[in-house]
C-alpha cells in the first residue's frame, strides 16, 4: 500500500477509536447518570412486564414508605423531552416523592415504552392526538397491573398524576376506569405539535373525547406564561373537557417563573401545588395530611437556590463564559433535559451539569469540580440563568 493511503487509513482509524471513546463515555455518563438511586427516599428501580403479542419491560422507579403496607399509590407519569426518547434519562421527581412518602404513598414512576431504558419504541401516532394519549397509558396500565398484585399496594387507592406529556398520558388514562383509582391530577398536560395542522383545536377535541368516558374527577394546574401551551390552548381544553362532562377543576396560577411549564419539577413551585393538592386529596377522600410516623421524608438538606439574574438569556450559549466549543455544545445538551437541572462552571474552563432527583445542584458542582478544582459556580438552574459578572 502507498504511504500516502496507508496515511489516510491510520487517520481514519484514529478517528473512529476517538468517536468510540466518546460514545463510550457519554454511554458511561448517561449510565451513571440513571443507576443514582437516593437511600433516604427507599428509591428502587425495576423493570416491569409490559405484557402482549411480545413481552416488553418498562424502567420504573419506585419510592416505597417504611414498612409492609398496603400503601396508596401515587403513580407519576412523565413528560417527553425534545430529541431522541431514549436519550430521555429516568424521571426522578424527588419533591413529589416526598410529597407523597410523607401522607404514606407509594410512588410509583414508569418510563413508558421507548423512554429511557424501558424497551420498545415510542410510538407518536402521527397527529392523533387523542390516540397518542391513549396508547401511552397503556403503558400506565401495565405498570398497575404489576404493582396492584404486590403486597404492599392498597389497589382501592390509586392516584394518577402526571406532567406536560405525562399530564396528556393521565387524562388519556382517566378513560380506562382503572378500578381503585379515585382522581387524576394533570400538570400542564398536553402535547404540542406545531406540524401537525390545527394541533390546538386538535388538543380541545381529543380532551372532549377523553371526558365522554372518564368517571373520576381531575385536577388540572396551568400558569400563563407556559413556553408550550398559551392560555387560550389550556382553557380551550378545560373547556371542552367539562362542556363533555368531565369532572374537573381548574387551577390557573398565573405567571411562574421564566416558563409555568416547569412549575412540578421545581422546587420553588411545590408551595403553589402543594396546597391545591393536598386539598384536592381531602375532596376526593385519599390521605392528603403528613403523618408523624413518615416525617423522616421531609425535606432533606438541599443547596440553596442563587437568584435568577440578568447575566444573559438562558438560551445563549455564546454569552457563557470560559467554555471551549466542548462545552457550549454540552449547555445546549442540557437545555434539553426536563427540569429539575443545574448547569455549572470554572474559570479554567470545566463544566458539568445534572437533572432530576433531589438535588440536581449540589451534583452539577460535583461533576464540574471534577476538572474544575474546587473553583465551579452555578451558571443555570433549571430555566433561569444565576450567574452574575462579579462571579468571574
Amino acid at each position: 500500500m502507498p504511504t500516502i493511503a496507508r496515511e489516510i487509513v491510520r487517520r481514519l482509524a484514529l478517528r473512529g477509536a476517538f468517536a468510540c471513546a466518546l460514545l463510550s463515555s457519554a454511554a458511561s455518563q448517561l449510565h451513571a447518570q440513571q443507576s443514582e438511586i437516593d437511600p433516604s427516599l427507599n428509591e428502587t428501580v425495576l423493570m416491569v412486564p409490559k405484557k402482549g403479542l411480545f413481552t416488553i419491560e418498562l424502567e420504573t422507579t419506585i419510592y416505597k414508605p417504611d414498612g409492609d403496607g398496603p400503601f396508596p399509590i401515587a403513580i407519576i407519569n412523565h413528560g417527553k423531552a425534545p430529541g431522541d426518547t431514549r436519550f430521555q434519562s429516568r424521571y426522578r421527581p424527588a419533591v413529589a416523592a416526598r410529597f407523597f412518602l410523607q401522607r404514606g404513598y407509594a410512588v410509583v414512576v414508569p418510563m413508558r415504552q421507548g423512554f429511557s431504558k424501558s424497551q420498545g419504541s415510542y410510538i407518536g401516532v402521527g397527529c392523533n392526538i387523542g390516540s397518542n394519549g391513549e396508547t401511552q397509558a397503556e403503558d400506565v396500565k401495565a405498570t398497575l397491573d404489576y404493582v396492584t398484585a404486590q403486597g404492599w399496594a392498597d389497589k382501592n387507592h390509586i392516584l394518577v398524576i402526571g406532567q406536560s406529556h405525562g399530564g396528556w398520558t393521565t387524562l388519556a388514562f382517566g378513560t380506562f376506569n382503572y378500578p381503585g383509582v379515585r382522581a387524576l391530577i394533570n400538570f400542564a398536560g398536553g402535547l404540542r405539535q406545531e406540524s401537525c395542522s390545527a394541533w390546538e383545536l386538535g388538543l380541545a377535541k381529543a380532551a372532549a373525547s377523553y371526558a365522554k368516558n372518564t368517571r373520576v374527577p381531575s385536577l388540572w394546574l396551568y400558569g400563563d406564561n407556559d413556553s408550550y401551551f398559551k392560555t387560550s390552548t389550556y382553557r380551550g381544553m378545560f373547556d371542552s373537557y367539562t362542556e363533555a362532562g368531565g369532572s374537573a377543576r381548574l387551577v390557573a396560577f398565573g405567571i411562574f417563573g421564566a416558563d409555568s411549564h416547569s412549575l412540578f419539577g421545581a422546587r420553588t413551585g411545590a408551595r403553589i401545588w402543594q396546597p391545591e393538592v393536598t386539598a384536592f386529596l381531602r375532596s376526593v377522600g385519599m390521605p392528603s395530611e403528613r403523618l408523624e410516623i413518615y416525617a423522616k421524608y421531609g425535606s432533606a438538606n438541599l443547596t440553596e437556590t442563587p437568584p435568577s439574574t440578568d447575566f444573559a438569556p438562558l438560551n445563549d450559549e455564546a454569552a457563557i463564559p470560559f467554555l471551549k466549543d466542548s462545552g457550549r455544545n454540552g449547555y445546549k445538551t442540557y437545555l434539553t433535559k426536563l427540569i429539575p437541572r443545574a448547569f455549572a462552571i470554572s474559570p479554567n474552563g470545566a463544566w458539568g451539569w445534572a437533572e432530576g432527583g433531589e438535588d440536581p445542584l449540589k451534583r452539577a458542582m460535583v461533576n464540574c469540580n471534577k476538572f474544575g478544582k474546587g473553583l465551579c459556580r452555578l451558571y443555570s438552574v433549571d430555566d433561569f440563568v444565576v450567574w452574575h459578572s462579579e462571579s468571574q
